[in-house]
């Protein structure tokens, strides 16, 4: 400790250095290996997302087989008004 004491490092010092490194390898070990557990709100997360996108495709279809439904109605009214009216056929 001789040529410690000649470098103004003390054996308090050097002590409470080996207590620091001491305590911090036993932090560095208590911590567990590999990565961190997922989190289970994220899979949640990604549930509800894929139901969204599931839902925003299954509206799309609706809308365009309402769509088609209006077209089909308003063609279906428009063959039944003309039908209704006799053509006038040979009538001078």
């Amino acid at each position: 400790m001789r040529c410690c004491a000649g470098r103004a490092l003390y054996s308090s010092l050097i002590s409470s250095w080996r207590t620091a490194r001491d305590h911090g390898a036993e932090q560095a070990l208590a911590r567990p290996v590999g990565r961190p557990k997922a989190d289970p709100r994220d899979k949640q997360i990604d549930a509800l997302q894929a139901e969204i996108e599931r839902l925003r495709a299954e509206l799309g279809t609706t809308r365009q087989v309402i769509e088609v439904q209006g077209k089909l109605f308003a063609l279906l009214a428009q063959l039944a008004t003309s039908s209704e009216t006799p053509p006038d056929r040979g009538e001078q």
